[in-house]
């Protein structure tokens, strides 16, 4: 018996420890426009993807991208952050949970304007779109191409 409670004791404090870093992978800080619904459409997706959103619609969006390092080629709608990285514009799940197992010395990941096809943007004929990693230096990289003959 007291090795159980021992065995169980061990196993909590880990828990205890480790459970603010698992939340923090899973909660996103989304900035957005109040009247743009392909934000709000993002934001859903996240959420049926498992992730925990929370949405601020009142920061000026100019100043926001740029105290979070979004170059301007870069730059889309929305802006989110999660883990310590910035995700720009209609990113799929995929290309963040990659982001977050790869940890690159990046500031993170962009899908630059608002492409057809991307999610929340699913209106419309899908287009083929870039991800791109976001440089701590400002410069931009394909990290990852979608839609038709990606």
């Amino acid at each position: 018996m007291k090795r159980w409670l021992s065995r169980a004791g061990i196993s909590l404090l880990f828990a205890l420890l480790f459970a603010p870093a698992a939340l923090a992978a899973n909660a996103f800080d989304v900035y957005r426009d109040p009247s743009c619904g392909c934000c709000g459409a993002w934001v859903e997706y996240l959420r049926a993807h498992g992730y925990t959103v929370s949405v601020h619609q009142d920061q000026p969006m100019a100043a926001l991208k740029a105290r979070f390092g979004v170059p301007d080629r870069a730059m889309s709608c929305h802006t989110a952050v999660i883990d310590g990285y910035v995700i720009e514009g209609h990113v799929p799940v995929d290309d963040i949970r990659r982001l977050l197992a790869e940890r690159p010395d990046a500031i993170g990941l962009a899908a630059p304007g608002m492409p057809m096809g991307s999610p929340g943007m699913e209106m419309g004929a899908p287009e083929r779109y870039d991800v791109v990693l976001i440089g701590r230096d400002g410069s931009t990289r394909v990290y990852a191409t979608h839609g038709p003959g990606a």
